[in-house]
């Protein structure tokens, strides 16, 4: 099984259309089970988007915002049916972006997906407030798969403590005994930071896959200074900020940052993060 992640940058992202067939063609040939998306935004004022049935789309729970006509994962859906991949997949938004776009968060899975999930992470609920949060995810094959943007550690309106205290309480609230839980995208937290939000996600109990990997690169996902890092720590050789968590410890066979330039075109101004576990959509315990 291959699980990969990636905050896309979508429509905000120069050459856009040029990256969204670059990223279509690493799902074609890598073919990953399961893919997180975060930034997947839409234009306010396009129309709602006709989806035919081939092209996947399962409707969020709870999720009342329409799929517009420039939806970024509409866009890469139909390109995936095109290129014979197709994908079910799921988005729901979360918050206004750039002042033009709905931006979300989407799941794909080539597995059918059996329920679909939104919850807020934030204290903020409201959607023209940048700061707000929310998580989506599917369930499949007896797993929950869910896709983050987490807001920072040391925000005093909307700390990542408290986005992740809220998350695990939702969590905790949909899943069944015994069932494997992933949240996978960007935590906005670098690993290379003693005492925040990477060593707060793993006192909790979840299990960073880069460690569990028995093979894996130097797990760089943020190489220069972006949106929401102009003023804070990157690094001499960038971040690792992009992560795939779980809720118990797997086997993990590799870990591998994608889309960086070195393994793939760069398409965002994250690189993404693949990572394979042994066997198909099961996971042995480590």
């Amino acid at each position: 099984m291959k699980l990969m992640t990636l905050n896309t940058h979508s429509l905000a992202e120069p050459d856009y259309e040029k990256k969204l067939e670059v990223f279509a063609g690493v799902v074609e040939q890598e073919r990953p089970d399961i893919i997180a998306l975060q930034e997947v935004n839409q234009t306010m004022s396009r129309h709602k988007a006709h989806i035919p049935a081939a092209w996947g789309y399962v409707p969020c729970k709870g999720n009342e915002t329409p799929v517009r006509t420039d939806n970024h994962g509409l866009a890469l859906s139909r390109l995936l049916v095109k290129a014979g991949c197709p994908y079910c997949w799921t988005w729901a938004p979360a918050k206004v972006g750039y002042d033009i776009y709905e931006e979300g968060l989407a799941v794909f899975s080539r597995r059918p997906v059996d329920e679909t999930s939104q919850f807020f992470i934030s204290r903020s609920h409201d959607f023209h407030n940048w700061k707000t949060r929310k998580m989506v995810g599917i369930r499949a094959e007896g797993m929950w798969f869910y896709s983050v943007h987490m807001g920072w550690w040391g925000d005093e309106e909307e700390p990542f403590a408290g986005h992740w205290d809220r998350a695990l309480e939702e969590i905790k609230s949909r899943t069944q005994p015994g069932e494997t839980v992933w949240v996978m995208g960007d935590f906005n937290s670098p690993a290379c930071i003693a005492g925040e939000g990477w060593e707060y996600v793993k006192a909790t109990g979840w299990k960073d896959t880069y460690e569990l990997a028995g093979e894996k690169d130097g797990g760089i996902t943020v190489a220069k200074v972006i949106d929401g890092w102009k003023e804070r720590l990157i690094g001499t050789d960038g971040m690792r900020i992009d992560y795939i968590f779980c809720s118990r410890p797997v086997t993990i066979d590799k870990s591998e940052v994608i889309c960086n330039d070195s393994n793939y075109e760069i398409v965002s101004d994250h690189y993404g993060v693949m990572i394979t576990i042994p066997g198909g959509m099961t996971v042995s315990e480590r």
